[in-house]
């Protein structure tokens, strides 16, 4: 394979409107979070088509003969964005909407876990909703110092689902992973780097060009050595699908409860939520 892929290749990506993409020297395949998914803050927004395409794009890169790693990163503001209220809505009015957006967050989950090709991520500002999970459960996970990571599901009134069971406690213990996820608290790139949820925290001049740097060399490395470690290690988190996959049917039960409809209402209103019951006794 050459260093550098003719533009054209990126054919292969056509059918993604949410996602941008650019080809590197060595087989490094920039993915931005950009296009339709943005929203008012300049942010990368979770809507329908991004859910989609985050879950989809893994495959597309497993099998892509010019990619030997993608790096994804988000445009403008930060990272991503949480999910679009509207998507949120109709997923707790309609249930084949939540059938739909179960099996997509479940296949971006295991579809980033299962791509043979790293995965480096490079995460800027909020880091929030879908495009935390692949940031999380990249390969080699870069944040900037000021990024703000935040699992926001206990506070729109549903279950921590989505990637954080499968991989919180694995990377940064179950102490931490139980104060930040239950409490929803955001953590600082600097401080995801302390307890060991990213792979490293960079001031945010650095971000970019240390992802780049990080996959140059995996992409200049041994390729069946370094998947190959990849698979093997990526065990542990396969060993933790049953945990995974309880805490997204739990999250996805929970679309269909009262607190969610106070969840988006509050999100909406910005202001504090008041679930019902939440002053008595579970």
């Amino acid at each position: 394979m050459t260093d550098t892929t003719p533009a054209e290749d990126l054919k292969h990506y056509a059918h993604y409107h949410s996602l941008r993409f650019k080809r590197h020297p060595h087989g490094v395949l920039e993915i931005v979070m950009s296009g339709e998914g943005m929203n008012k803050s300049g942010l990368a927004a979770a809507d329908d088509r991004m859910h989609r395409e985050l879950a989809e794009i893994w495959r597309d890169v497993d099998r892509d003969p010019h990619t030997r790693v993608a790096v994804i990163r988000g445009e403008g503001k930060g990272f991503s964005a949480g999910g679009d209220l509207g998507l949120v809505e109709q997923m707790a009015d309609d249930f084949d909407v939540r059938s739909r957006v179960w099996r997509e967050a479940r296949d971006l989950v295991y579809n980033v876990i299962n791509c043979s090709k790293p995965i480096v991520s490079a995460m800027h500002g909020p880091a929030v909703g879908a495009g935390l999970v692949a940031g999380l459960l990249a390969d080699v996970s870069i944040a900037a110092t000021d990024a703000r990571i935040i699992d926001g599901h206990t506070r729109l009134g549903v279950a921590a689902g989505d990637h954080a069971a499968i991989v919180w406690p694995l990377l940064c213990g179950m102490a931490k992973a139980k104060y930040y996820l239950l409490l929803c608290e955001a953590v600082s790139g600097a401080e995801a780097e302390r307890i060991g949820l990213v792979s490293l925290a960079v001031e945010p001049d650095d971000l970019q060009p240390r992802a780049f740097e990080v996959a140059t060399r995996l992409a200049q490395g041994s390729q069946s050595a370094i998947r190959w470690t990849k698979y093997a290690l990526n065990n542990w988190l396969r060993m933790a699908g049953p945990t995974f996959d309880t805490s997204l049917a739990l999250e996805f039960m929970g679309f269909s409860g009262p607190d969610v409809r106070e969840g988006i209402e509050s999100l909406r209103e910005r202001r504090a939520p008041r679930f019902p019951g939440s002053g008595e006794a579970g």
